[in-house]
């Protein structure tokens, strides 16, 4: 995934490159941005490196192409395949060089000879590389690397220690890089790393959190034969949001893209269930109103005995939704404050071991925290805010039949006991 903080420059020219990356490095440290680690560039320029030259005239003299000589340099460097090897079914390949050592020396390089067939003579001939190169001592870049065929130079750096959020740094960077005037034409900054991947991971939840949301709407409208139930629950699923980014608000949390996300997915789930669960019984209580009084549709109801309708299913439903709360919200304070035990030591030597913390609540606690957050105003949102939804959109229905003159006029309705 790359460093946390990887800053690529693009262009053609990697002298122009390097020095605008350390241009660009000076100018970001200068801001003192906190929770940079050490800004490094990929690409050392001084690195020491042998320039070969081919002397053509000798070369030609003693009947050497330039390609032999390159092809014997690479053949003792690099290495050059001289069979398979094969064991249990596997092919391997046989690739034969110079020993390390001798990689590394002058004067076992440059001594060998070339071997060839003299076409004028036809004879063997043995010519050291010696004899037809001259090399010279310089320096060059460590490495040259391109990028949808451009040359790439990148800025980057870790993390310092006790931050966690790479996007916020970047997003500073990416604020004080606006007013960064040493940007050469033809120079451009893309910001990669972890930050790219993280975008990635992004798109792909969200596309995974709305096609789910599109299934469970699917879903509802043939088991409700209705539009408007499982829109006011869609509803409730959004408005749940607001506990899971207000409590990241509250307590300063850092917002993790892959767990927070897959927190929010989850949380999307309980969400309709109580929902559900509470208009489903509504739905019921209505039915049977109907039923017993020869009612035909819901709008020839009262609106009162509605109202009652639905409060009665809140109060038969509270207990179901409220342990579905509190269960799942105590499940997952363990998880979420990083509660850990060693059940193999708790039964062989009696002592669990216990302690709070260490990786699992970095990878886990804001999975756990985002469904805690949520579902504390879920909770509320259920008992509530789609209750009174569903009574707002059956005296709308009510509205729209008596202004367009489809709405038979109503029976009082006089129960006894």
């Amino acid at each position: 995934a790359g460093y946390p903080i990887n800053i690529e420059l693009e262009g053609d020219d990697y002298d122009e490159l390097i020095a605008t990356a350390e241009l660009m490095r000076n100018f970001i440290n200068q801001k003192n941005i906190q929770g940079i680690d050490e800004l490094k560039i990929d690409v050392n320029k001084g690195k020491p490196a042998m320039e070969i030259f081919v002397d053509r005239e000798k070369a030609g003299g003693l009947g050497v192409a330039a390609g032999q000589v390159g092809q014997q340099l690479r053949r003792a460097v690099f290495g050059e395949k001289a069979g398979i090897y094969k064991q249990d079914g596997e092919d391997y390949d046989i690739n034969v060089r110079f020993e390390q050592g001798q990689r590394e020396t002058k004067s076992a390089l440059f001594d060998q000879n070339i071997t060839f067939r003299d076409q004028a003579t036809g004879r063997l001939k043995d010519i050291p590389l010696s004899a037809v190169t001259q090399r010279r001592n310089t320096s060059s870049f460590s490495a040259i690397k391109h990028r949808d065929g451009k040359r790439v130079v990148t800025v980057y750096s870790a993390l310092a220690p006790g931050f966690t959020d790479a996007g916020a740094i970047v997003s500073q960077i990416q604020s004080h890089m606006d007013n960064f005037e040493q940007l050469p034409q033809g120079v451009s900054i893309d910001y990669t790393g972890q930050i790219e991947e993280q975008n990635k991971q992004m798109a792909f939840l969200m596309g995974a959190f709305f096609t789910g949301l599109g299934l469970i709407m699917f879903l509802l409208i043939f088991q409700f034969s209705s539009i408007s139930k499982p829109t006011i629950i869609m509803l409730a699923i959004f408005l749940s949001f607001i506990g899971v980014f207000g409590g990241i608000l509250v307590t300063g949390a850092s917002f993790v893209i892959m767990m927070t996300m897959v927190g929010i997915i989850s949380l999307a789930g309980i969400v309709v269930n109580n929902g559900v669960v509470l208009l489903d019984y509504t739905q019921l209580l209505i039915d049977r109103y109907q039923q017993k009084h020869h009612i035909e549709h819901p709008q020839l109801i009262p609106d009162d005995i509605f109202h009652d309708l639905i409060i009665q299913a809140g109060k038969a439903r509270l207990r179901p939704v409220l342990l579905t709360a509190i269960t799942t919200v105590l499940g997952l304070i363990p998880l979420a404050i990083g509660f850990n035990m060693d059940f193999f030591s708790l039964f062989s030597e009696f002592d669990p071991k216990i302690y709070f913390g260490g990786d699992n609540v970095i990878f886990w606690g804001p999975l756990a925290w985002a469904v805690i957050y949520g579902l504390l105003v879920a909770t509320f949102l259920t008992l509530i805010i789609v209750p009174v939804l569903f009574l707002m959109v059956h005296q709308f229905k009510g509205k729209l039949l008596s202004w367009f003159g489809k709405h038979p006029e109503r029976k009082t309705v006089i129960e006894t006991p």
